[in-house]
């Protein structure tokens, strides 16, 4: 029996072909991660040839010099504007070993399947290739997730998509069976003069409604805003934050370094630890 989707797909299609109207408006986060994937690449020595950019939004990422380059994208707009593929992560359409360099920014933390798309992330890849990854991990929105809790403390609703925190998304990476695997965070705050400019901001990134859950209401909706005031600094604006959680992963080579067999250390730890 297949479980069912926690997010609506056709939903989230939806919301990103919205969002490609008028993406510069809102792509502060994005920007900030295609950032952070930029200096992780630029740290590695090796040469890639063909790239698959995965969840590429308006197409910002810029492959390494000389190397071919696949788009694709969730939304129908984005992909094609950047004359891509439109689909979704855990149902990718392309060969094994097809590339030896996957990037995705922004998008895996809303994937049904997450496991799934990173097995079928690294199945892509060829030996030795690289998978590097960015999304908002589980401290994301966490004054919004406050506010709206303190406007309906006797009847929550789950209207923010729950997100990956930073130990399981590196166990994820073990699970899919990718080598030498890091997950690391950073943390980015923005000042907010209100709960609109922040609610503005999530659509504009295709960032709201993937989940169902019943309508907030006006009073709801009121109830929220003023939740959101109440946690504003002394200049009226209330901070909210967005974990950018990281990840690095090898598809697994013979070339690459591997851990020790069991039992074969020459040294005792005992003996390392006992006071000299």
């Amino acid at each position: 029996m297949t479980a069912p989707d926690l997010f609506a797909r056709q939903r989230r299609r939806l919301h990103r072909d919205r969002a490609a109207t008028d993406f510069a408006r809102a792509d502060f986060l994005h920007r900030y991660m295609l950032e952070g994937i930029e200096e992780r690449l630029h740290a590695v020595t090796r040469s890639f040839s063909d790239v698959l950019d995965l969840g590429c939004a308006d197409a910002a990422f810029t492959p390494p010099p000389g190397t071919r380059v696949a788009r694709f994208d969730p939304g129908f707009a984005f992909a094609r504007g950047a004359h891509g593929v439109q689909g979704d992560e855990d149902r990718l359409p392309f060969a094994d070993g097809a590339f030896d360099l996957v990037v995705s920014v922004g998008v895996l933390d809303s994937v049904n399947d997450l496991p799934g798309a990173l097995t079928l992330i690294r199945r892509t890849l060829r030996p030795d290739g690289l998978f590097l990854a960015a999304f908002t991990g589980g401290r994301t929105l966490a004054t919004l997730r406050q506010s709206l809790l303190a406007a309906e403390p006797d009847r929550p609703a789950a209207r923010v998509h729950p997100q990956i925190d930073l130990r399981s998304a590196g166990d994820l990476l073990v699970r899919a069976g990718f080598a030498l695997p890091v997950a690391d965070s950073e943390t980015l705050s923005v000042r907010y003069a209100g709960l609109g400019r922040l609610v503005d901001d999530l659509r504009g990134m295709g960032a709201t409604g993937l989940l169902e859950p019943a309508p907030l209401g006006r009073t709801g909706l009121m109830a929220t805003a003023a939740a959101f005031a109440e946690r504003a600094d002394a200049d009226g604006r209330t901070t909210e934050q967005f974990e950018v959680i990281y990840l690095t992963g090898w598809a697994p080579a013979p070339s690459q370094p591997q851990p020790a067999r069991r039992g074969s250390a020459t040294a005792s730890l005992a003996d390392t630890l006992r006071p000299r």
